[in-house]
């Protein structure tokens, strides 16, 4: 493989500390509580009940405060966030040394800050660093804060609490406790340094030890490096991660779906439904239905591309502005009357 650039992202998008993987891929969320299987499994409603029968009885359950925090996140409205915070902040007080109560905090005020305004995400960062200096403090194998802390101190400015010398001494720090994670942080560090074959070695070298924690661990990662291909426009190495990807990971559908969008740009729109097939028979999103909509759009079916482009549309969380802008495009382009966006 090659080295590859890798565009850092804006200020306004570095300070998703807390979001390591977006859109595609998902918010952060705690996975140590109670409810994490249910969630896991996607039987959100089931998990809403169980939470709301558990806090009226136990309106401080960390379990149930968690979960509902995990909710309110997977739904991405940014109107409940100032909810989730104030749950967040409630498990910490009656919870003051659960590791996961401080990092759904960081989790909650990093989501708040990707649509936040300068101000209100400049008067957030310190309190999402120490959310999640503190988590990693009262449980060092809260191995998802440290990744979220190694991201806040690699993507935002050096003024703002940003620094390299302090993701290095998270590093080691990490080596201590387990030298697999580590060389997933290292990798991590390879990729902000625009170093894509190293990362991308890095993370396949990472034996998971069977453990469920690395396994996703480096699976995200391994899908974040593709997906910086893809963007970068390596589309041929980046469907060489996603490939790797899903064969560790069968089940992997950002994964589908980032190999959809380099088999498409590589015109292969044929091999690239396949892809984008599978992830959509894994987890339905605004992302897999705008492709699919480019995808058969691209094989010449016009009644099955506005189909998908309408139900992108139409899809909670939505479709980034960028994606949102080009589904209604096309629509109108495949409409003839123009009308069918809202």
């Amino acid at each position: 493989m090659r080295h590859f650039s890798f565009r850092r992202p804006k200020l306004t998008q570095s300070i998703k500390v807390a979001l390591l993987l977006t859109a595609s891929i998902g918010i952060s969320t705690v996975k140590a509580h109670e409810y994490s299987a249910l969630i896991d499994a996607k039987k959100y409603a089931e998990v809403e009940s169980a939470v709301t029968a558990k806090l009226a009885s136990e309106p401080n359950n960390a379990d149930a405060l968690l979960a509902n925090i995990d909710l309110i996140l997977l739904e991405g409205n940014i109107k409940r966030f100032d909810g989730a915070s104030k749950l967040a902040e409630q498990c910490i007080e009656h919870h003051p040394k659960n590791s996961e109560c401080h990092e759904s905090l960081g989790n909650v005020l990093g989501a708040t800050a990707e649509q936040g305004d300068m101000m209100a995400v400049v008067g957030s960062l310190g309190t999402i660093r120490d959310s999640f200096k503190t988590a990693i403090e009262l449980d060092p194998t809260n191995y998802d804060a440290a990744v979220s802390l190694l991201s806040f101190y690699l993507e935002v400015p050096g003024l703002m609490g940003g620094s390299t010398s302090s993701a290095k001494k998270l590093i080691r720090a990490t080596e201590k406790t387990n030298p697999e994670v580590a060389k997933l942080l290292q990798a991590k560090f390879d990729l902000y340094d625009e170093d894509y074959e190293k990362a991308s070695l890095g993370a396949l070298a990472v034996n998971a030890n069977n453990s469920k924690v690395i396994t996703k661990l480096q699976r995200d990662l391994l899908v974040e490096i593709g997906l910086n291909l893809n963007k970068e426009k390596q589309f041929v190495e980046a469907e060489k991660v996603f490939l790797a990807v899903i064969q560790r990971n069968p089940d992997a559908a950002p994964a589908y779906l980032g190999l959809g969008r380099s088999l498409l740009e590589q015109g292969k729109p044929q091999d690239a439904l396949l892809s984008l097939e599978n992830s959509l028979r894994i987890n339905a999103t605004a992302g897999v239905h705008y492709r699919l909509g480019q995808t058969w759009q691209a094989l010449g079916d016009e009644k099955k591309a506005v189909a998908f482009y309408e139900q992108a549309l139409a899809f909670t969380p939505a479709l980034s502005a960028k994606a949102r802008d080009d589904a209604d495009a096309q629509l109108k382009t495949l409409k003839p009357s123009g009308f069918g966006t809202k």
